[in-house]
């Protein structure tokens, strides 16, 4: 069959099927060199992980929407309106307590990277009769939706997705041995059905397996099977991270002509991917360095700054960029198609 890429075969698998599969092998061959980066060198695991791909992997959103004058344009309302809601969401959050404000962004940060996968499945399960649309549903819902009741019921996780205690949980051994019943068995329904419609159909959807394997893989090794910190930020930051910036590059900048580009059509060459991520990892660290200046103070020595009393508007108005790709994304990869 005709392979329904994104782009093209080379740069799919690279850049947005591989990373989940490539981390998951780092971790299983070499765990004990990732025990000594995890106690040693952990200022440059948080400089690349959570800097330089997942808070840039935000301002890639920008490459789709504020940047582009035509996108501008058409969502006028939306992309002016949306970042002051969520400062404005923000700051009620946090009038009920940092807590609050933490729980609720946690929430809609999962939600947001469960829709990605879900998206990723979508786009390559497109040319596809969709009266059957509703297994692959099922599949990635189950691959991403497991792990994270998993983590609900089981409160001996050793890592969080933003502070400590931010999930409701509470430890339920007998529903988590029903839950991972339900989850083996529509594991092996998927597999059983894709071998028969294989050997039926003679034809085989690459990419679209490979996004649902990966997406198994990373869920649940990330959250279920290894208790780790850096190895939950490992799976879950490279595998959500890296495929979306490659997709805004790919589909956004390289794909399109240059004369839609306007002033984005230097980035469409070799040196422009460099550029690319150079604006990415500037904006990113900008942001960043500013909550360790005033919120965290967990990565750089010297003088810490206490502006405990500005939380309420510091912590929401920092959070808009984030918050805004959260809630942005469910509107821009919308198409009729």
């Amino acid at each position: 069959m005709e392979q329904p890429w994104i782009h093209k075969a080379k740069t799919d698998s690279i850049f947005i099927l591989l990373p989940s599969f490539l981390v998951v092998a780092m971790v299983f061959l070499f765990q004990n060199q990732l025990k000594v980066i995890e106690e040693h060198y952990s200022f440059y695991t948080w400089l690349f992980l959570i800097v330089f791909i997942d808070v840039a992997h935000v301002y890639a959103t920008l490459f789709k929407t504020y940047f582009v004058a035509s996108e501008f344009k058409k969502r006028r309302k939306l992309l002016i309106g949306l970042p002051i809601i969520c400062f404005v969401i923000g700051m009620l959050l946090f009038s009920f307590g940092s807590a609050v404000f933490w729980s609720i962004l946690a929430y809609i940060a999962v939600f947001h990277f469960i829709r990605q996968q879900y998206g990723f499945m979508r786009l390559y399960a497109r040319n596809e009769p969709k009266k059957w649309a509703w297994i692959d549903n099922l599949i990635i819902y189950t691959a991403t939706i497991y792990p994270m009741l998993f983590w609900f019921l089981s409160p001996t996780r050793k890592f969080n997705w933003f502070v400590a205690n931010e999930f409701f949980q509470f430890e339920n051994p007998f529903l988590l041995e029903i839950l991972a019943w339900i989850y083996g068995g529509i594991l092996l329904f998927y597999i059983l059905r894709t071998i028969y419609l294989t050997l039926k159909t003679k034809s085989f959807n690459i990419p679209k397996n490979a996004i649902i394997l990966g997406t198994i893989l990373s869920w649940y090794f990330g959250i279920v099977y290894f208790n780790n910190d850096l190895v939950f930020t490992l799976l879950n930051v490279v595998s959500h991270g890296i495929p979306y910036i490659a997709l805004i590059y790919l589909s956004e900048i390289e794909k399109k002509p240059t004369s839609d580009l306007g002033w984005m059509h230097f980035l469409k060459n070799f040196q422009g991917v460099f550029i690319f991520l150079f604006i990415l990892v500037i904006m990113a660290f900008s942001e960043e360095y500013l909550w360790e200046f005033m919120v965290w103070n967990e990565q750089f020595s010297g003088k810490k700054q206490d502006f405990s009393n500005w939380y309420f508007i510091i912590v929401p108005l920092l959070t808009v960029p984030q918050f805004t790709h959260y809630l942005l994304d469910g509107f821009i990869w919308k198409t009729k198609r």
